[in-house]
C-alpha cells in the first residue's frame, strides 16, 4: 500500500522535481525531454511525477513560474534599497545581471523560451506579469523623481533590450574577447542616459 504523503511531502518531491527540470529543460529543450528522463533524474519510477503534475508542460510551467517569481522577488528586493530614484535603477540593473549569471538555466527558460499553453497556467501568467512589472517601476520612480522624461514603457525595454542583449551574448560566450561585458553595458546605459538627457534638453 502506497504511504500517504504528507502536503510538506508533496511540495518537497514537487520542488526537487522542478530543479531537476530546470536543468533538463534548459541544457536539451523541452521537446527533448520526456517523463520517463525526467523521472530518471529523480530516481524515480517513470509513473510517479504524474502523481504530482498532469503532464510534462505543466512541470515547465511550474519551474519557469517558479524562476520569474525568483526573478521578480531579486528585482524589488534591489529596489528596496536605499537611495535616490537612478540609485535604486542601478541596484535593480545590478541585481538583473546577478539573477542571470547566478541562475543561468532558469534565465534562459524565463526569456529565451515560448510556451504556447502559458495562458493555461495562472501561476506562470501572474509571476511572468510581476517580472515584467520590474521593467518600468524603476523608470517610473525616475520619471516621478524628474530625474527623466518620456515614455516608462518605452524606456523601460530599452533598458531590458541592453541587459537581455548583453547577458545573452556573455552567456553564449559570442562576445569579442576584448569586450568586458560590465563596461559594456555601462557604456551602453551612459550612452542612454545622454540620450535622454537631450531628449529632455
Amino acid at each position: 500500500m502506497p504511504r500517504v504523503l504528507s502536503s510538506e511531502d508533496v511540495e518537497d518531491f514537487r520542488r526537487r522535481l522542478c530543479a531537476a527540470a530546470e536543468s533538463l529543460f534548459a541544457e536539451r529543450g523541452p521537446e527533448a525531454v520526456t517523463m520517463r528522463e525526467l523521472a530518471t533524474a529523480m530516481g524515480v519510477s517513470p509513473m510517479t511525477p504524474y502523481r504530482y503534475f498532469k503532464d510534462k508542460d505543466a512541470i515547465l510551467a511550474a519551474v519557469r513560474a517558479a524562476a520569474f517569481t525568483r526573478f521578480a522577488e531579486t528585482i524589488e528586493g534591489a529596489m528596496a534599497l536605499p537611495g535616490s530614484a537612478v540609485d535604486k535603477s542601478r541596484q535593480a540593473a545590478g541585481a538583473y545581471v546577478d539573477f542571470a549569471l547566478e541562475q543561468p538555466q532558469a534565465y534562459k527558460l524565463m526569456f529565451d523560451l515560448s510556451q504556447p499553453t502559458e495562458n493555461d497556467y495562472p501561476e506562470l501568467t501572474a509571476a511572468a506579469a510581476r517580472a515584467r512589472r520590474t521593467m518600468t517601476a524603476h523608470v517610473e520612480a525616475m520619471i516621478k523623481a524628474g530625474a527623466i522624461q518620456g515614455d516608462a514603457e518605452m524606456i523601460g525595454h530599452v533598458f531590458w533590450t541592453i541587459l537581455h542583449g548583453s547577458l545573452v551574448l556573455q552567456l553564449s560566450g559570442k562576445l569579442s574577447p576584448s569586450i568586458d561585458p560590465q563596461k559594456l553595458r555601462q557604456t551602453a546605459f551612459a550612452l542612454l542616459g545622454r540620450g535622454l538627457d537631450l531628449a529632455m534638453g
